[in-house]
């Protein structure tokens, strides 16, 4: 059962959400709060597994929310998925670094967002196409000056066929775009990239795609 928790200043969007949530069994929610300044007293008080993050909020945004959060509660215990209508670059790359494990726009489908806390349950990282799209145009705009050596020796753990797929995710395709250019399943890619995070030290997705961008091996 994972344990979630909703952060929206908006009463009808908190209860929208819930609803959603309430259609699958593996899935509970423990509290939804109005204002990011509840979050991280609420998360003293309650075990939670997953926060559901707004952005624009009264009090501080979800921005700060979650750098906060992150001060007490390491990605490897708790998630933080960005669920918001604002999908500005700069958003987007300000919530991945404040240390968000995933980023979608809250128009999504009830399976849309069910897939999404599983692949960030699982250590992976949800990411709409616009975040994906931020983030790597941020790392090709803004290229390291040199190339981060101890990250690049990281990557010699990875075979063949993992580091065929972080190249792919570092271009920001789907793991179903990429099951059919390997002609593999998608669940094999999403095999090969879990395991390249965990030799890369990756949190999720979107920190893999920075790390391959540091240790110069961007598509």
């Amino acid at each position: 059962m994972t344990r979630v928790l909703i952060v929206d200043d908006q009463d009808d969007i908190r209860a929208g959400i819930r609803a959603m949530l309430q259609l699958d069994d593996s899935l509970e929610v423990v509290g939804d709060l109005s204002d990011g300044l509840q979050a991280v007293p609420f998360l003293r008080e309650h075990p939670v597994d997953l926060v559901l993050m707004d952005i624009r909020m009264p009090g501080i945004d979800g921005v700060e929310a979650t750098r906060r959060i992150r001060a007490e509660h390491p990605p490897q215990r708790l998630r933080v998925i960005v669920l918001t209508t604002f999908d500005q670059d700069d958003i987007v790359i300000a919530a991945l670094r404040a240390g968000a494990n995933g980023f979608l726009g809250n128009t999504v489908s009830p399976a849309e967002l069910v897939a999404g806390i599983t692949e960030v349950m699982a250590g992976g990282g949800a990411l709409s196409a616009v975040a994906t799209a931020a983030l790597i145009g941020q790392m090709t705009a803004d290229p390291p000056p040199v190339v981060d050596k101890d990250l690049l020796r990281r990557f010699d753990a990875l075979t063949p066929r993992e580091r065929d797929v972080v190249v792919q995710v570092a271009r920001g395709l789907s793991n179903e775009e990429i099951a059919a250019q390997m002609f593999v399943s998608p669940f094999t890619v999403k095999t090969h990239a879990v395991r390249a995070m965990t030799k890369v030290g990756a949190r999720d997705r979107a920190q893999l795609v920075s790390f391959t961008f540091r240790a110069g091996l961007s598509p």
